[in-house]
């Protein structure tokens, strides 16, 4: 989320973040791309809804979506903890949006079940 880059990821940039993606597509336009978002750490689902639209929007394919979970305590703290059916909301909307593939759950990472999502891909 935009609004949380300086505390969660001070040395990146969310239009660069975005821009890696549109210029992956670019020279390569068969390629698919993928990205995850990780929620809990205070965002709303209006945020996560824009996300999505911002990386549909420079052709990314895949998506996740996970809790994030404090690896240390020099890290930033978790405000909250989802539910599990607390991210069924954010499947049907990313493929409303044209993500050719959307995880979305608790202990769901970037690589989440990435050899079934390579094969439901397949041509």
């Amino acid at each position: 989320m935009p609004r949380l880059y300086p505390q969660v990821r001070p040395q990146a940039h969310y239009p660069r973040s975005l821009s890696v993606l549109a210029a992956a597509k670019d020279l390569n336009p068969g390629l698919e791309t993928k990205s995850g978002l990780m929620v809990g750490l205070g965002e709303s689902d209006e945020e996560v809804f824009q996300v999505m639209a911002d990386l549909r929007a420079v052709g990314c394919d895949l998506l996740t979506v996970g809790q994030y979970l404090r690896p240390s305590r020099e890290e930033v703290p978790v405000k909250r903890y989802c539910a599990p059916e607390q991210f069924i909301p954010f499947v049907e909307p990313g493929r409303e949006l044209g993500f050719r593939h959307v995880e979305a759950g608790p202990l769901v990472r970037s690589s989440y079940r990435a050899a079934q999502q390579a094969v439901s891909l397949a041509p």
